[in-house]
């Protein structure tokens, strides 16, 4: 069953045909991948309800719906999030943001609680991963697309933040620090995964170009129009010394660097690549002794 099915996947173009049976199979039969794996083992048959349902489930992810849409969970670092219509499904690539903040709090050494802002905050990936995995910090998530907010709301339900707090606010990146004065210099880090694909450049991949929200993927004529406001708000948003890291495509980091830079205080800006050697994001600081 499962060599059929990933066949049929296949001739669908669709990517990780065998990943893709697999994860529908255990879905549909209510286990987890390694309960498959040991029936299969095993050579039990399926049930027919099963079989009925997996069948269903195939159609579906033949028509290149999005895995995660189907099963209704997308794996984020430790985190399990619910995904749907309305909402950016989390890449593996932006787990290494979250992995360079933690780190950069680590640099940090804060006295005080540490205090973090994502805008774009999307299905709240970044801003969950690092209320979880820090042992205490505050953070907000901020959030234009009402669809995407409720996602993360739900999430945020589910996640066990210890000590940690988060806000999940809407509002809209490219205007947030002018909607909330209150909130200037006052981030430790503020962190983004923004839309940045050319307006012109339609992904190739029919689970992007016909599922994720547009308004999560095309940042302008050049795909940087929508986070060069967000760089202007996050350095509002910056106490001096505080830490910016921004996702992109990899052919943006120079841009990406010369908007930082073109900025009255943010400095130091550096890009780093992806798990596959591509530039993904840049960081930068904002630099002491620039006040707002």
């Amino acid at each position: 069953m499962l060599r059929g099915a990933a066949q049929l996947l296949a001739r669908a173009d669709v990517p990780n045909p065998d990943t893709d049976a697999a994860a529908l199979l255990a879905h549909a039969w209510g286990l987890d991948a390694s309960g498959v794996a040991r029936r299969r083992l095993l050579g039990d048959t399926v049930p027919a309800e099963v079989t009925a349902t997996f069948a269903q489930l195939i159609d579906r992810r033949r028509q290149r719906t999005p895995l995660q849409h189907i099963i209704g969970v997308a794996a984020f670092r430790h985190l399990e999030l619910q995904v749907g219509p309305g909402v950016f499904v989390p890449r593996p690539e932006t787990e290494l943001l979250v992995t360079e903040v933690l780190e950069e709090l680590e640099r940090q050494q804060n006295t005080q609680v540490p205090f973090i802002i994502d805008l774009c905050s999307g299905s709240g990936a970044i801003t969950l991963s690092l209320a979880t995995e820090h042992r205490r910090l505050r953070a907000i998530g901020v959030e234009r697309e009402i669809q995407a907010l409720n996602w993360s709301l739900m999430n945020l339900a589910a996640a066990d933040l210890g000590e940690s707090s988060v806000d999940l606010v809407s509002g809209d990146a490219t205007t947030f620090a002018e909607d909330s004065p209150q909130l200037w210099a006052s981030a430790d880090v503020v962190v983004t995964n923004p839309p940045y694909v050319p307006d012109t450049a339609v992904p190739r991949d029919a689970e992007v170009r016909e599922h994720d929200p547009e308004a999560a993927l095309y940042g302008g004529a050049t795909g940087l129009e929508i986070p060069g406001l967000i760089i202007i708000q996050a350095e509002k948003l910056l106490r001096p010394g505080g830490f910016f890291i921004m996702e992109h495509s990899e052919e943006q980091g120079p841009a990406a660097r010369e908007l930082i830079m073109s900025t009255a205080s943010l400095r130091q800006a550096a890009t780093y690549p992806d798990y596959t050697g591509r530039d993904r994001y840049t960081v930068a600081h904002r630099v002491t002794g620039v006040d707002r």
